[in-house]
């Protein structure tokens, strides 16, 4: 016999053992939905789409796939990771099973995700409600409102789908509309509204912008109409810098704070600014930002047509090292320019406001590391159902965040993270006096983190 001379132990595998859990971690998940609700509004929502005869709740098998999705898995078939744990998951659906469920639900896709929606609501609200002063919208007012971020994805296809594409960076695909609200610099954000559409679709289309804010507005927990509209702001880039949709947002009364491209009018205009007006600008810590400075631009350019009391705001600055500068830019320096409504706050709290904006980027990277980079079916109203499936395991993690970790740096891990230090330590099933128990592996060195967490969550009220 040979001596090895690996530097990692010499082990014989064989597949055995029944009562190991290789995703123990997922159980936070699980008792997040459970404590929000969401598997009992899921299962309410979606009973009309349920057979008499079935053996599975339509609810149940759309979070299993949520859960999936949380935990790492791309398509419908990464459901079997579930299965395969009955202990944990309970019994969950058959491929085929899961297969005809979502095209049943496609074949009435508007009241299937509106459904959906009315869940994610329902649930949505008793999470807000637990988080107390960790909620979005705890202490929110016309000054610290809460923000609805707005922006656009490409999701590329490499296969002929209906309603793929070609877009405008010469890929194929589709390009979905998100709106996500942010949970400021110590938590992450959640999903509020995804509206998938073709490759070609519009950067600026204001129908889009307008449909995925109705949307979005309908997920929050409380009125936004009348006044209290103005807690709430709508953030988005250049894209949302139409007529329509700024009239649309003055109409409901809501703030806002929009990129806007700057005419070659408009940027003479910048010259005409004394160079007393000018403030240095804010870095992302609130210190001053050498290079960079900001001033309204409002009165001194013609904005006639465009919604009343909005704000035209530029900023200047020197340009990075390579970077190559546009026509509008002056003398130099790299222009850019937002609008906004808000009357009260300095332009350097504004800008920095609007540059915050940026976090919403985090929120479609995670969403693309939870199930949004591959749209795997074929039809359009199909990939419609998995977006909201998206949706569902985007929200269901940062609830879990919001609900169990705030006391901890995982506040803010990203999926990635959660899965190699959470998600993936591994279990074995005890049942001892009719009393079945998961027991985590002692050498896991964020097991700690896992039964602080389920405490937590096990400390809030059941919904009732």
């Amino acid at each position: 016999m040979s001596k090895s001379t690996s530097c990692y132990p010499k082990l014989s595998v064989d597949t055995t053992a029944n009562a190991l859990v290789s995703q123990s971690g997922a159980i936070i998940l699980i008792s997040t939905a459970e404590r929000t609700g969401l598997t009992r509004s899921l299962s309410e929502a979606l009973s009309p789409w349920r057979k008499p005869t079935a053996q599975h709740d339509p609810g149940k098998i759309l979070l299993d796939l949520a859960l999936s999705l949380a935990v790492g898995g791309d398509c419908l078939a990464d459901i079997a990771t579930l299965r395969e744990q009955p202990a944990l998951f309970g019994p969950v659906a058959s491929d085929a099973t899961v297969s005809r469920l979502i095209s049943t639900l496609a074949a009435d896709e508007p009241a299937a995700l509106s459904a959906i929606n009315s869940a994610r609501a329902a649930a949505r609200n008793i999470a807000w409600l637990h988080a107390g002063e960790h909620a979005p919208n705890h202490y929110i007012d016309p000054q610290h409102p809460l923000i609805v971020d707005l922006d656009a994805t490409l999701v590329t296809s490499h296969s002929e789908k209906e309603k793929t594409a070609p877009n405008f960076k010469r890929g194929y695909g589709f390009h979905p509309l998100l709106a996500f609200v942010d949970h400021g610099e110590h938590g992450t954000g959640e999903p509020l509204s995804f509206l998938l559409r073709p490759g070609n679709s519009g950067s600026n289309t204001a129908a889009d912008h307008i449909h995925v804010t109705r949307q979005a507005l309908a997920q929050l927990p409380f009125r936004t109409s009348g006044a209290v509209g103005k807690k709430v702001l709508i953030r988005t880039d250049g894209a949302g810098s139409t007529h329509a949709f700024l009239e649309y947002l003055t109409a409901r009364r809501l703030s806002y704070s929009v990129g806007f491209t700057l005419t070659d009018a408009m940027a003479a205009a910048v010259d005409d600014i004394p160079e007393d007006l000018w403030i240095p600008a804010l870095d992302s810590s609130g210190g001053i930002r050498d290079g960079a400075w900001v001033a309204e631009l409002t009165g001194l350019v013609h904005l006639s047509g465009w919604p009343a009391g909005m704000r035209l705001i530029v900023r200047k600055e020197r340009p990075h090292p390579g970077a190559q500068l546009r026509f509008t830019d002056r003398n130099g320096l790299r222009l850019t320019a937002f609008v906004t409504n808000t009357v009260v706050g300095s332009l350097q709290t504004l800008e920095l406001r609007h540059r915050r904006r940026a976090r919403c980027e985090d929120r479609i990277r995670t969403a693309k590391d939870t199930g949004l980079t591959n749209l795997p079916l074929h039809g359009f109203a199909q990939n419609a159902i998995w977006l909201a499936i998206v949706a569902l395991a985007s929200e269901l993690t940062a609830w879990m965040q919001m609900l169990a970790l705030t006391s901890s740096d995982a506040r803010r891990w990203e999926p990635k993270r959660l899965r190699l230090r959470l998600f993936s330590i591994a279990g074995r099933i005890a049942r001892h006096a009719r009393k079945t128990r998961l027991r985590l592996s002692g050498r896991a060195p964020w097991s700690g983190l896992i039964t602080s967490a389920l405490a937590r969550l096990e400390a809030l009220p059941a919904p009732t």
